[in-house]
């Protein structure tokens, strides 16, 4: 980067590809190193960072609007510094500044766009904006203009938009867990809220154990609700396999299209712990698809890509939708009529005159269903992003384990293993273990989330085969690095301040959750002693919660000296070897095997 010109674009030799994806842009991109905070240091100019993501649809909107648009592009080349960043590498600065966009009374999303002075204080702060304004609000070339005549009058940004201080989680009584959930359920449609529908992995997760433990019948109705909800619904890919990111609906019917793999990670285990719980055949064909899905559509080498974009040729959701009078065409007639006593399907369609695929019956079709897919793999696909990010890949190897407990799927431990020894590999070097990777460049910052997501995942894979306890001592030592007293900090990399690390388990589990349960279970497993932990707020911190089940007891500790299958157990339970036969829970250890 020694010979890096700050006037030309120069997101082509990017280790990012969406950053590389604005490299037709004519404004002057740069990423965000300590060389280009210290030309904007040196300029005086204000900073303008732009963050997305490679399968973001809005992102793609502006980047072809307001970003492509000349005279934009003109006046962000004269009189600022413009930085784009990929938010799934640099989750500490997302984070903060998605901060400074809520400080200011806007929603969230992506593509976040914030202009900082040179020091790096909050100007201002927006999402998406076309090139002109419309229906009342401001066009990009009206922000930038506004933004510069304020800045040259004033020069000063708010020091006070962020606190790096830790918030202290609000604490919950154990009986109102339950009900808070029930109270926020849509039991009409299912989920949570009653617009756009995010799968609750979290939230699932922690209803599945937490009935478990309590067989209590609520839990027990929305999480059987949710999962064939879901599984029914426009948020499944029902040739593929897998799920879209979210649906823009309440009824759940039609989703944003992109694929991300997190939310297969967590759905995975999802419906291999509702599989071993209920014992509906299908969630373990759900689960069973998924892994097929990441197998096919993700996996590289033992390592899974990022993400799938929403979009085919600029048109979002154009692979997998489907005009009946072609499903007619490729059908025999009585292929159509068995195929339509199934899924919801008409001749006017429910997405732009075609039909994104709904299944009117919890019902498979395994032949018709290849069949379709077969076609569907002839039409263009998908834009891939094909980065490898730590911390996710550690999720997908946690809900491969799942798979095997719970799925009889012998296969998924084996991929399990190979997943954690190629990000071993890959991704830990010299000490420090990398956010993510691309082809052949290794990212060099460190987070607090990959440490943790990692650690968690080699607790599971400990507990199965009795490996990977030096990796383990290794990870956990430097994951303490990441405290600041009584704080979690998400990362301490050279070109940007410490952010205080996330609380939110949505839709992956915060750091914080991540970290609380991997150096909790690291501390059963090896026979150690542990402290209760309070229960947190519903919908917010569930997987937290989930920690808190253990500290205070609602998890079987099983200890024999030969492991059990788990089938035998029920699923809140932890194995640790051990010369003894006993199963503690809920305060009191008996001898397995007695009443």
């Amino acid at each position: 980067m020694d010979d890096v010109s700050f006037e030309k674009n120069n997101l082509d030799r990017a280790a990012s590809p969406y950053l590389r994806q604005h490299g037709g842009n004519p404004i002057w991109w740069q990423e965000w190193n300590n060389k280009t905070l210290a030309y904007a240091q040196r300029t005086g100019k204000i900073i303008f960072v732009s963050v997305g993501y490679a399968t973001c649809h809005w992102c793609h909107v502006m980047a072809e609007e307001a970003f492509s648009d000349p005279e934009s592009a003109s006046y962000l080349n004269e009189h600022f510094v413009s930085i784009k960043v990929d938010r799934e590498q640099r989750p500490a600065i997302d984070q903060y500044l998605m901060a400074v966009v809520t400080a200011l009374g806007k929603n969230g999303g992506w593509p976040l766009n914030c202009f900082l002075t040179p020091t790096l204080k909050p100007l201002y702060a927006f999402t998406y904006a076309g090139s002109v304004g419309q229906y009342g609000m401001p066009g990009f070339r009206e922000i930038l203009q506004q933004v510069q005549e304020r800045y040259a009058v004033h020069q000063e940004g708010n020091d006070d938009v962020i606190s790096l201080q830790q918030m202290p989680s609000q604490e919950y009584e154990e009986p109102m867990l339950a009900e808070t959930l029930w109270d926020h359920y849509d039991g009409a449609c299912g989920g949570f809220g009653y617009g756009v529908k995010f799968p609750p992995h979290c939230t699932l997760l922690f209803m599945v154990y937490y009935y478990a433990a309590t067989q209590n019948e609520r839990l027990k109705e929305m999480a059987i609700h949710l999962l064939d909800t879901m599984l029914m619904s426009g948020l499944h890919d029902h040739l593929q396999g897998g799920f879209f990111r979210y649906c823009m609906d309440r009824q759940w019917t039609i989703p944003h299209f992109e694929k991300m793999i997190y939310d297969q990670a967590l759905l995975l285990w999802v419906y291999s712990l509702g599989y071993g719980v209920f014992g509906d055949e299908a969630y373990r064909i759900t689960a069973r698809k998924i892994m097929q899905c990441l197998t096919d559509t993700f996996e590289k080498d033992g390592l899974f890509f990022s993400g799938h974009d929403a979009d085919t040729e600029h048109t979002e959701g154009a692979t997998y939708l489907w005009d009946d009078r072609e499903l007619q065409q490729r059908l025999s007639p009585d292929e159509y009529w068995i195929f339509t006593e199934v899924y919801a399907v008409s001749p006017e369609g429910n997405f732009g005159g075609k039909n994104h695929l709904l299944k009117k019956k919890k019902k498979f079709l395994p032949a018709l269903e290849k069949k379709l897919l077969t076609i569907r793999k002839g039409r263009p696909q998908p834009f891939i992003d094909r980065k490898i990010i730590t911390a996710w890949n550690a999720l997908v190897g946690i809900g491969f384990i799942h798979a095997y407990r719970y799925c009889n799927d012998n296969k998924a431990l084996a991929k399990a293993r190979r997943l954690a020894d190629s990000l071993l590999e890959r991704h830990y070097c010299a000490g420090k273990l990398a956010r993510s990777s691309f082809e052949e460049d290794v990212q060099t910052e460190e987070f607090l989330q990959d440490y943790a997501a990692l650690l968690l995942f080699l607790t599971y894979l400990y507990e199965e085969t009795g490996g990977y306890e030096k990796e383990m001592d290794t990870l956990a030592e430097r994951l303490s690095s990441f405290r600041r007293g009584t704080n979690w900090v998400e990362s301490f990399n050279q070109d940007f301040f410490p952010v205080t690390a996330e609380t939110f388990d949505h839709p992956i589990p915060g750091s914080i959750s991540l970290a609380e349960m991997a150096l909790v279970r690291m501390c059963i497993l090896r026979g150690g002693a542990y402290a209760p932990s309070p229960y947190h707020l519903p919908l917010h911190n569930d997987f937290r919660n989930i920690v808190s089940l253990i500290t205070n007891g609602l998890f079987h500790i099983v200890e024999t000296p030969e492991k059990c299958e788990w089938n035998t157990m029920p699923v809140n339970s932890m194995q640790l070897k051990g010369a003894r036969f006993q199963d503690c829970f809920k305060g009191a250890c008996r001898p397995i095997g007695t009443a």
